[in-house]
């Protein structure tokens, strides 16, 4: 008989200890393992971890069997692990409904529950009887599942199963913008029920979803139908989101040991390896103790503070918890596996080492991991005292069968007996490695044989549409259409994937449909969306987007590749030029380099052998061989030509004629109008604006039907500004209308209007003219009377064979409209129709997701609406019209901002560093603000100017307000005879006009400016203390760390008012014949206003305001108080705090006005760093502001300014010049907020402590 190997021995002592701690515990029918010998139901979490030794011994028999008792052991364990995950698949599967319900709703109320009973796979507690929301445990079963199914083990048996795991992973694939209660169930860590996006929930969907992804979940007996499929875009927003959250765990936890689950084994989610180092030294020096890890920072489960009969905790109870968390060894057995993985054996022994000396003996020597240590309740005040001396005593479950799973796994891999390749089939381990550079495959197409002339004239080589066949070309909605079909089960009642907007990653693959490849065309350029598309500086702008993020964010085997249609809406209006910013963007992409990528052009033919290609398996014949219900239209043949792409398809698909084709045609013909509209003379050259010619009386016949009718904003779209003074305005820069005043009013009948015998408006004249008229100015108006007076789907009854509503006409028109980028008018129809962004909801979302709330509407609240979690689309919608009190305008304005504030958090989210929340409103009026100063206008011109911007001007106006950068605005006039809006251009202040200070910006401020001090404050002789200088560089400026350069002649070394009165020539300046430019003048009151907007602070400054608060009794804003307490429910880190104090400041409606307290709450910040134990009342933050202003008024008196002058800002009470002037120098506003702060304190504190000097 063979002698038994020494690693047969040892695993045979494994499996002793896997039998008596795990397998014992396993129900022989479901194959789930109970929490605990007390706790019997199953958590899926748990159960996923507490299988894995089992997987890994049975990995670890396999590999090493010696008899072949061993390879029946090896069997016999793996198909306990089956047992147990198709006891979790039937639990889940159980409540497909609710899978169902929450692919739309993201509702907690619509989730999988979090637990099941162990003996019937039956749910415990209700719906809302448990925080079942967590994305983590239904994710670490994806990822297990797929990592076991690689190392050879089935546990899907039919197709009916794959296509619940697919929706599975439609399930968790909105991780990334969905609040969860998190891995340890109790959401936000006040435990009061409250979810939010935790960082370990989105890293392990995001694991799971790249190991599923093109995944055959039958193994080698697998086919097509089979494979999970995985949108690469979907992937991508969860690492975004997840990078922008570490190392902090969520909103109300800094750092959480969970993140270790993240970081290394199992999900390894993050690619950046300074970011995994980071995080994992922040959970080493928070978090570590001598037994393990606390799993975050005031965590109370199971201290001696905790009231066991409460289910949530107070607020201010969690300071309690501090410094007595209970301490987890369960986390030693990640950094022991996370050193296995990385290769760090110093790291693996020292913590074996540390685990073996907090393992209790069971029974018979068997080593148990217990659940927690906690410090005893007789020696807590000696833990407050000196953390981590006090002997603690082991508590809760014994063994804690989830650490003793991770404890036999990690020992397994330590001593050998497994690989890591083993463990980890899929290879997710080497997620840090660098990857290979990218190129990008561009593939230009023409969309004429007039348009490839062009271009080639040009010296572009382009293909044809009809010439790439048999590619197919599709636009991204088809391919959005396509995928709702992926996981259907009409068994099941799962209708697949919910319709999404597709990502620039998903149509950057070619796909294999039923044998014939297929390419789409990106997003950005469907014009059947928004109205972006239409402006082709837009296009470009958003082209290099999208090329810089395929460049970071390509991961797929292959090169990506885009198809780039070059179109009759990209040439000049001559229609025989190619537009110079298309013309640009193309040639520079010849060149091999265009928004920071590589980039190769070519032919769609010569990419199929480098490009990623996708087969779409469930697009292939099923049972009943169809893609279509028998009742969807046949009638694809007679698809309008209007669509660059429509006009190609059903050319081609009369040569294919195959079912597929005939599934796009109909999905095509579904999503583009038709034209019902006289035709206009838009074609081509001057004859495309002649038909818009009006006289001036057609004009003043115009303003009056529109003053009967209160038409909004109609001077918007008039060629000329005749009657600019009677403009209706949008009043942003002016106190926002009431509610009644922007409601769509009652429309009187007039007698301008076409009249019938009885004196009625003859409406069927109005339609007459309509069809008569080929100007697109009397069609709007005309539409937007029937509009008024009859409503959106009145028919029109245009036409003998088939009438029009009003609503249709109206798209038409916008469509018309369009083609002259006549962009006031058509943000008005879009308006009028209550045209909605279709990725809306996205933007929306991918801003909180980086942890900023939004508002829309002006402030203050109620008009000023928040929004602090994701919206329905619909919702989302309602919330900006209401806040929009009525205004279509403000409410399209609202949401194209809305949209390119998500783009620029995509791609530069350092422009929003210490911005929680983003004010749209106070946005978009500041941008009128800026056009009204850069252009000398009225705030009505502005407003004007605003709302004829292009998309394009837009965006780059916006991004120069974020930026902080100084800029310049030029605008032409408006011909007569052109409907075309005017031409504004915003471009960077360069060297042209500037002065050498100017220029030097930063650095000149860094070098003349270094501190500002405060007067002394002398205490006893024995405690005497000095203020602190108070450091002002660029970054801690209330600039927000963008100042425009000062000088010496600036208004913060000379008097404001004497600066005035230089430049008005009144009195002599102190530096002689010198005087001050006007140019200076405003530019710290703009400052301040663009910075009290954006709400933009100093870096560190939320962290400051948490030290001060524990100075004193709290602060008040206004009336508004800060109450110290919540530094007794909020650590400094947690951007919940930074949220809150926020939010007190934004109580302040004036922009400049608030930014003035936030520099007097820097000025009092110095506090913290003074030896003063409490001050011992609420400080009143706008009482320094005033006593500032006095004493500045009082300065400015003595040197001889008046009254006219020292003008005040009637809202605040606060001087004009006081906002102006610079925060550092001899006037600026930190020396007068310093004395004033000064004075203020002085009255708080200690008599006997202090005097004033």
């Amino acid at each position: 008989m063979r002698s038994r190997s020494n690693s047969g021995v040892r695993l045979d002592g494994y499996a002793r200890l896997v039998h008596q701690t795990i397998l014992c515990h396993q129900n022989p029918v479901t194959g789930l393992l109970p929490a605990s010998y007390d706790q019997k139901d199953a958590w899926v979490r748990d159960n996923v971890y507490s299988i894995l030794a089992v997987w890994g011994l049975g990995l670890a028999y396999r590999k090493n069997a010696d008899r072949d008792e061993d390879k029946a052991k090896a069997y016999e364990l793996e198909q306990s692990v089956v047992k147990l995950m198709r006891g979790l698949l039937h639990c889940m599967i159980r409540q497909v409904d609710k899978v169902e319900s929450f692919k739309y709703s993201q509702s907690t109320k619509d989730s999988l529950h979090a637990k099941y009973n162990t003996k019937t796979c039956a749910t415990v507690v209700g719906d809302d009887q448990w925080g079942h929301l967590q994305l983590d445990a239904t994710s670490v079963y994806l990822l297990f599942l797929a990592q076991m199914t690689a190392s050879g083990l089935h546990i899907i048996h039919s197709l009916d199963e794959v296509n619940f795991i697919q929706n599975l992973v439609f399930y968790i694939e909105a991780a990334y913008k969905t609040a969860d209660f998190g891995i340890w169930e109790r959401g936000d860590k006040t435990n009061q029920g409250i979810s939010e996006l935790n960082a370990s929930s989105v890293g392990m969907a995001k694991a799971a979803l790249e190991a599923l992804d093109e995944l055959d979940l039958f193994g080698v007996k697998g086919g097509p139908q089979s494979v999970i499929h995985v949108l690469a875009d979907e992937v991508q927003h969860c690492q975004s989101i997840l990078n922008s959250l570490l190392p902090r765990a969520s909103t109300s936890k800094e750092v959480d040991a969970s993140l270790l689950s993240v970081i290394s084994f199992p999900a390894f989610a993050v690619e950046d390896s300074h970011l995994v180092e980071l995080t994992k030294q922040e959970i080493i020096t928070k978090l570590q103790g001598r037994y393990g890890c606390c799993r975050f920072l005031r965590d109370g489960y199971k201290t001696p503070k905790e009231d066991p009969n409460r289910l949530y905790y107070e607020p201010a109870e969690l300071k309690l918890f501090e410094n007595i968390e209970c301490e987890w060894p369960l986390f030693w057995t990640y950094f022991i596996l996370d050193g296995v993985f990385s290769g760090n054996i110093e790291q693996v022994q020292e913590y074996r080492e540390a685990l073996d000396a907090v393992l209790i003996k069971g029974k018979n020597g068997v080593p148990l991991l217990p659940e927690l240590y906690s410090v005893p309740p007789d020696r807590v005040d000696e833990e407050y005292q000196n953390p981590h001396t006090v002997d603690r005593v082991p508590m809760g479950k014994l063994p804690h069968m989830w650490g003793q799973s991770l404890y036999i796994l990690g020992s397994l891999m330590a001593e050998g007996f497994l690989a890591p390749g083993e463990i980890d089939p899929l290879n997710r381990r080497f997620s840090t490695v660098p990857k290979p550079d990218v190129v990008v495959q561009v593939s230009i197409l023409a969309e004429t044989e007039e348009i490839k002339a062009i271009l080639k004239g040009k010296g572009i080589d382009t293909e044809t549409i009809a010439e790439v066949y048999p590619i197919r070309v599709q636009p991204a909605r088809i391919l959005s259409h396509i995928y709702s079909s992926l996981g259907c089960n009409s068994k099941m009642k799962l209708s697949g994937r919910p319709y999404r907007l597709m990502g620039v990653l998903g149509t950057s693959k070619l796909y294999d449909i039923r044998k014939t490849i297929f390419t789409f065309t990106p997003q950005f350029i469907d014009q059947q969306q928004f109205y972006l598309a239409l402006d082709n500086k837009m296009i470009v702008e958003m082209l290099r987007t999208d090329l810089s993020y395929l460049c970071s964010r390509w991961r797929m085997t292959g090169q990506p590749t885009i198809t780039f249609p070059v179109s009759h809406t990209m040439l000049d209006e001559d229609g025989t030029s190619l537009n110079s910013s298309i013309l640009a963007a193309l040639r520079k992409m010849q060149d091999g380099y265009f928004g920071g990528a590589r980039i190769q052009t070519g032919k769609l033919s010569e990419f199929l052998t480098t490009s990623c290609c996708t087969h779409l398996s469930f697009m292939d014949p099923g049972p009943e061989g169809k893609l279509y219900s028998e009742d969807y239209d046949e009638d694809y043949d007679e698809l309008e030509s209007d669509n660059w792409m429509d006009s190609y398809d059903s050319t081609s698909n009369a040569r294919c004629g195959d079912e597929v084709a005939r599934y796009l045609d109909h999905l095509l013909a579904h999503t583009v109008p038709h034209p019902k509209l006289a035709p206009t003379s838009q074609k081509g050259g001057l004859d495309r604006f002649r038909a818009a010619v009006q006289t001036t009386c057609d004009l003043m016949s115009l303003v009056t039907k529109a003053k009967e009718l209160h038409v909004q904003n109609v001077h918007m779209y008039l060629p000329t500004k005749l009657f600019q003074p009677s403009r209706p305005s949008l009043n942003l820069l002016d106190s926002p209308q009431s509610p009644q005043d922007n409601q769509v009013p009652s429309v009187r009948v007039e007698v301008h209007l076409p009249r019938d015998q009885s004196g009625e408006v003859d409406f069927q004249s109005l339609v007459s003219q309509l069809k008569e008229t080929s100007s697109l100015q009397e069609q709007a108006d005309i539409l937007y009377m029937l509009y008024s007076m009859k409503g959106p789907d009145w028919d029109t009854e245009l036409y003998e064979e088939g009438g029009a509503t009003v609503r249709e006409l109206l798209s038409e028109l916008y469509g018309k409209v369009g083609e002259i980028r006549h962009w006031g008018l058509i943000r008005y129809i879009s308006g009028i129709l209550r045209k909605k962004v279709e990725a809306l909801d996205e933007a929306c979302t991918d801003l909180l997701s980086y942890q900023k709330h939004l508002t829309v509407g002006l402030p203050p609240e109620p008009r000023e609406k928040t929004i602090s979690a994701p919206l329905p689309y619909e919702a989302l919608t309602k919330l900006i019209d209401e806040a929009s009190e009525g205004d279509m305008n403000i409410s399209i304005l609202t949401q194209e901002i809305m949209v390119y504030l998500a783009m620029y958090m995509r791609t530069q989210p350092g422009l929003f560093a210490e911005m929680f929340r983003l004010r749209i409103g106070l946005i978009i009026q500041v941008m009128a603000t800026e056009l009204a100063h850069s252009l000398r206008c009225s705030a009505e011109e502005a407003t004007e100017g605003l709302m004829n911007l292009s998309p394009s001007a837009m965006k780059n106006l916006l991004h120069h307000i974020l930026s902080g950068k100084e800029f310049g605005v030029e605008r032409s006039v408006r011909p007569t005879d052109s409907n075309v809006s005017p031409a504004i251009s915003i471009h960077e202040i360069g060297a042209v006009g500037a002065t050498k200070t100017e220029r030097t910006g930063i650095m000149q401020l860094k070098s003349e400016i270094k501190q500002v001090e405060f007067r002394r404050l002398s205490f006893s002789p024995e405690n005497q203390v000095e203020f602190r200088r108070l450091s002002v560089s660029a970054e801690s400026q209330t600039s927000g760390g963008h100042p425009s350069g000062i000088d010496m002649m600036s208004p913060s070394f000379l008097s404001p008012a004497a600066c005035i009165a230089a430049s008005n020539g009144s009195f002599p300046t102190v530096c002689g014949q010198q005087t001050c430019k006007d140019s200076r003048q405003g530019q710290w009151q703009r400052r301040r206003r663009l910075d009290g907007a954006l709400n933009r602070v100093p870096v560190g400054f939320y962290q400051k305001v948490w030290k001060i608060l524990q100075k004193c009794h709290g602060l008040s804003v206004e009336g508004f108080v800060l109450p110290s307490s919540t530094t007794r429910e909020m650590t400094p880190g947690e951007i919940k705090f930074s949220v809150h104090v926020e939010s007190v400041l934004n109580r302040v409606p004036q922009p400049e006005y608030r930014q003035l307290l936030v520099e007097a709450i820097l000025v009092l910040t110095m506090l913290a760093d003074i030896e003063i134990h409490s001050i011992g009342s609420i400080i009143a933050v706008e009482k320094i502001v005033h006593i500032a202003n006095d004493l500045f008024l009082q300065e400015q008196k003595t040197l001889g300014a008046d009254d006219t002058m020292l003008a005040k800002d009637p809202a605040s009470g606060i001087c004009t010049l006081l906002y102006d002037s610079a925060p550092s120098g001899r006037f600026g506003t930190m020396t007068y907020l310093s004395k004033a702060a000064a004075t203020y304190v002085q009255e708080f504190l200690p008599h006997s402590l202090c005097a004033m000097q």
